[in-house]
C-alpha cells in the first residue's frame, strides 16, 4: 500500500512539475500574442494609447475631419458557423488525449488550468446562420468608444448638436455597418437624436469599390502559384500544424483546416469579450501565433495591400472624397464613412501608409521589421481619420492622419503633423484622377469601348441622315 502511495504520490509530483514549466495561457496575465491576430484583433487591446500628445497643433484650429470606420466586432462567417460544432468534437478529444489515453507531450503541454477552461468550453448553438457577420455588442461599444473620443480631443469639431447639413454620414448595405453607424452617432449625439444617414446607392463604388471590378477579383492571391499558398506548403507551416497537434495530445497530424478553425474561434472570442479570455487560445503559443499571424498577413498584402499594384488604385474614390472634402471651405464639416476591411486596407494602399521596400513571400517568415501588420492596421473597428487644420498668421493650413488613435508618421510629414500644400502634392494623381477609368484595370478598357461605340453609332447615323 505504501509502495502504491508513493508511485501516485511521485507521478501527481511530476504532472505539477511538468505543469509548472509548461505555457500557460489562463495564467499569462500579459498575453501578448492577443496583440497579433490580424483582422480579428479587438480594437480595445490595439488602439492607440498616445492621442493625447498628438491631436493639439499650436497656433491651429481644428475645421474639418473625415473617417472611415471599419465595422466592429462581428459574427462569424456562415462558413465558421456551420463548422463551429465541430470545436465540441476536438474538445472532447483533446480532453480524453490528456486524461483517457495519456498522450499529452511530456514537454510544452496545457496547463491544468487551460485543460479544465477546455473541457467546459461549449459552442453557443444561438449563434445561427441567419445571423452571420451580425455586429456583437462589443462591436456597438467599440464604435460608441471611438465617437467619444474623438470627440473629447475635436469637439470643436465634432460638435453634440446634430445638423444634417454639418454632418455627413453614410455606411454600406449590411447589418454590422449599419448598426456601426448607428453606434457611432450615439457616440456622438446621444441615444435619442435621429440621425439620418446618406442613402446607399444601388451601385456603391465609393465604398464598395471591390465589388465591380472584374480584374481585381480575378487576381488569384491565395491559388496554387501565390506566396500564401507556398507558405501553406511549407516546411514552417507544416510543422507548426504537426506540433500543435502533439501539443494537444494526439498521435497523428490534426487537418490544417481543423487547427485554422480552433484559431478563428479564439479570435472571435478574444474580440467579442475583451475581459476575458478565450480558452482556444491556450491551444497555441506565441510563437505558433506569429505563423498564423505572417499567413494572414502576407494574404492581405496580396490581397489589398502593396503585393498587387492595382489595390493602390482601387480605392480612388474614397481618398478624392477624403481630399476634396478637406479642401473644400463649405459643409459638410465632419464625413464619416462605414465600411469593411477591403476599405480600408486599399485606402491605406492608396495612401502610401506601412509600405514595405521588401514583399512579403513564402521564404521571408523569419523577418519581423516589415509594416504590413493588419493588427495594427485593420483590427475591427479599424478606424483612418484625417483631420484639417487652419492656422494663424502665414502659416498654411495642416493635416494629422489618425490611424486607430495613432497619428499616421508619414516620412514626408514632421512626427505625423503634415501641410496640406504637400498632401496634395504627394496626392496629386488620386487628387485630379478620373476615377470611373483610373481605379480599375478593366474600367479603363470599358471605357474605351464605350466610347469607340458611341463614335461609331454616331458615324452610322452621319452616314444614313
Amino acid at each position: 500500500m505504501k509502495l502504491l502511495l508513493t508511485t501516485i504520490l511521485l507521478s501527481y509530483l511530476q504532472l505539477f512539475v511538468h505543469c509548472q514549466n509548461d505555457y500557460c495561457f489562463g495564467k499569462d496575465n500579459e498575453r501578448t500574442q492577443t496583440r497579433h491576430f490580424t483582422s480579428k484583433t479587438a480594437y480595445q487591446i490595439i488602439k492607440g494609447t498616445n492621442i493625447e500628445k498628438e491631436y493639439l497643433v499650436p497656433g491651429c484650429k481644428p475645421t474639418k475631419i473625415w473617417i472611415l470606420h471599419r465595422h466592429g466586432t462581428r459574427l462569424p462567417t456562415v462558413k465558421t458557423i456551420k463548422s463551429a460544432p465541430k470545436l465540441n468534437t476536438l474538445r472532447d478529444e483533446i480532453v480524453a488525449n490528456y486524461r483517457v489515453r495519456r498522450t499529452k507531450p511530456d514537454t510544452n503541454a496545457l496547463c491544468l488550468e487551460d485543460l479544465s477552461l477546455l473541457s467546459m468550453w461549449k459552442w453557443n448553438s444561438s449563434i445561427t446562420v441567419d445571423q452571420e457577420q451580425f455586429l456583437t455588442m462589443q462591436g456597438y461599444e467599440d464604435l460608441k468608444g471611438t465617437a467619444k473620443t474623438y470627440q473629447r480631443f475635436y469637439g470643436d469639431v465634432l460638435t453634440k448638436n446634430y445638423n444634417n447639413t454639418y454632418y455627413k454620414f453614410r455606411h454600406t448595405d449590411t447589418q454590422r455597418t449599419t448598426e456601426s453607424f448607428k453606434a457611432f452617432a450615439e457616440g456622438l449625439f446621444g441615444a435619442d437624436v435621429k440621425v439620418q444617414p446618406d442613402q446607399i446607392p444601388e451601385k456603391d463604388l465609393l465604398l464598395r469599390p471591390y465589388d465591380y471590378c472584374e480584374s481585381w477579383k480575378a487576381h488569384d492571391y491565395s491559388g496554387e502559384n501565390s506566396e500564401n499558398y507556398k507558405f501553406k506548403h511549407s516546411a514552417i507551416w507544416n510543422k507548426t500544424i504537426a506540433d500543435i497537434s502533439k501539443r494537444l495530445g494526439f498521435q497523428y497530424t490534426l487537418e490544417s483546416s481543423d487547427i485554422e478553425l480552433m484559431w478563428d474561434m479564439c479570435r472571435y472570442e478574444q474580440a467579442w469579450h475583451v475581459d476575458r479570455t478565450s480558452v482556444w487560445c491556450a491551444m497555441f503559443t506565441p510563437a505558433q501565433v506569429s505563423v498564423f499571424e505572417y499567413e494572414d498577413d502576407m494574404k492581405y498584402f496580396y490581397k489589398l495591400g502593396y503585393g498587387f499594384e492595382e489595390n493602390t488604385r482601387l480605392n480612388c474614390r474614397a481618398a478624392q472624397d477624403m481630399l476634396t472634402h478637406l479642401n473644400s471651405p463649405t459643409t459638410p464639416n465632419v464625413i464619416a464613412y462605414f465600411g469593411h476591411t477591403s476599405g480600408v486596407q486599399s485606402l491605406l494602399s492608396a495612401l502610401g501608409i506601412a509600405k514595405d521596400n521588401i514583399p512579403l513571400t513564402a521564404n521571408n517568415y523569419n523577418r519581423t521589421d516589415y509594416n504590413w501588420k493588419t493588427s495594427n492596421l485593420d483590427p475591427f473597428a479599424s478606424n483612418f481619420v484625417a483631420v484639417k487644420f487652419t492656422c494663424n498668421g502665414n502659416v498654411g493650413d495642416k493635416v494629422i492622419f489618425f490611424l486607430n488613435q495613432n497619428a499616421v508618421d508619414l516620412d514626408w510629414c514632421d512626427v505625423g503633423l503634415c501641410d496640406w500644400s504637400e498632401v496634395l502634392k504627394r496626392y496629386e494623381t488620386l487628387y485630379t484622377a478620373d476615377c470611373s477609368s483610373y481605379y480599375c484595370a478593366d474600367a479603363g478598357a470599358a471605357s474605351v469601348v464605350k466610347s469607340l461605340s458611341m463614335l461609331f453609332i454616331s458615324i452610322i447615323v452621319y452616314l444614313l441622315y
